[in-house]
């Protein structure tokens, strides 16, 4: 028996409406925009010098803030923007697909940005060069859109330089630190400066670069035992890793890491701090670290000491992830809880 027309259209149109409350469409791609920009800063010795990076934001008006971000040593700003899978490991890439505006800046001495002479490549020269792309950020002197926000973003070295800055200038509105505690492995550290760093003019891959004996890169292979816990990392991302690598200023690292790091840097920063680590990190969790990174909240006590009160704390935890967060497979876990983050402490949320 057939169904009269009128009866028939009515059932259609209410599976149809149900099914809406059932099985949501799916949304419609958002279209991003990547640009890569150069910016004039202040390198070492009063040298003018420039900062090369990557801009990325979401397709259609610009969103009010925006994060910097600032690789760590033998990285550049591939870092955030891997040229592999990047639907699955782009920071940059994600970030824009759900709204958020991004800035990735190589660090002067790597990437595309002033190699200076690595001697006096130190940190406050390195923390200088990102107060001041800080400033171009909220001048709209990139993209063209002045900032009214800005989260300044580390990863290890990053990290550093980025605590550094922010409490330097006290020109930020937030500030996430990955990569990193005050207290590191100390045994694993300097078994990876002994055996898995060189000069880079000795590299076969960075050689052409130059011949300034204090810039180091890592040698070939030792990324994946540094940086991954490999039982959660594509080998296809840490090749990726290799044939992006980079230089770094040892005299510059050495000072990151004594007062960026260890003395501490971050216990004058007065806006809310957001610090994520991989929980395998041997750098910074591993033996002799003196850090229980079995997860955010047995990390959070041991770091709190190191931060003010108007730091608000937050910490987390990637799970089964080495030193490099960003780049293992779990990492989109690190990304919404950085944009969690975000959005509850800094107020930067998108629709």
């Amino acid at each position: 028996m057939r169904m009269p027309l009128k009866l028939a259209t009515a059932v259609a149109a209410c599976c149809a409406l149900l099914g809406g409350f059932l099985v949501a469409a799916p949304a419609a791609a958002v279209e991003i925009r990547c640009s890569d920009v150069d910016l004039p800063v202040t390198g070492p010795l009063g040298a003018p010098a420039t900062v090369h990076g990557r801009f990325c934001l979401p397709d259609g008006p610009a969103p009010a803030a925006v994060q910097l971000l600032v690789h760590g040593g033998t990285y550049n700003s591939a870092y955030w923007d891997l040229p592999y899978d990047p639907d699955r490991y782009s920071y940059q890439r994600d970030m824009a697909k759900h709204g958020y505006a991004t800035f990735a800046a190589d660090q002067l001495g790597s990437g595309g940005s002033s190699k200076p002479l690595s001697l006096p490549l130190l940190l406050p020269v390195l923390a200088r060069s990102m107060h001041e792309v800080v400033g171009h950020l909220r001048a709209g002197r990139v993209g063209g859109t002045p900032f009214s926000k800005v989260v300044i973003v580390g990863h290890s070295v990053g990290s550093g330089i980025v605590a550094a800055e922010a409490s330097t200038y006290q020109d930020v509105d937030g500030v996430i630190l990955s990569g990193m505690t005050h207290l590191p492995s100390v045994p694993a550290l300097t078994l990876g400066v002994l055996f898995g760093l060189q000069p880079a003019f000795m590299d076969d891959q960075l050689g052409s670069l130059g011949s300034d004996p204090l810039y180091f890169t890592t040698k070939p292979g030792a990324r994946a035992g540094l940086f991954y816990a490999t039982e959660n990392s594509d080998p296809q991302v840490i090749a990726a890793d290799e044939a992006t690598k980079d230089q770094v200023s040892v005299p510059g690292m050495g000072t990151v890491a004594v007062f960026g790091i260890v003395l501490p840097a971050t216990k004058a920063i007065r806006v809310p701090v957001f610090q994520a680590v991989g929980e395998k990190d041997i750098l910074f969790c591993g033996l002799f670290a003196l850090r229980d990174c079995s997860n955010g909240g047995t990390l959070r006590p041991a770091e709190a000491p190191y931060y003010a009160p108007e730091a608000e704390l937050s910490t987390y935890v990637l799970p089964g992830a080495g030193h490099s967060l960003a780049l293992h497979r779990n990492a989109s876990l690190y990304r919404d809880a950085t944009r969690d983050w975000l959005r509850d402490k800094v107020g930067v949320a998108v629709p």
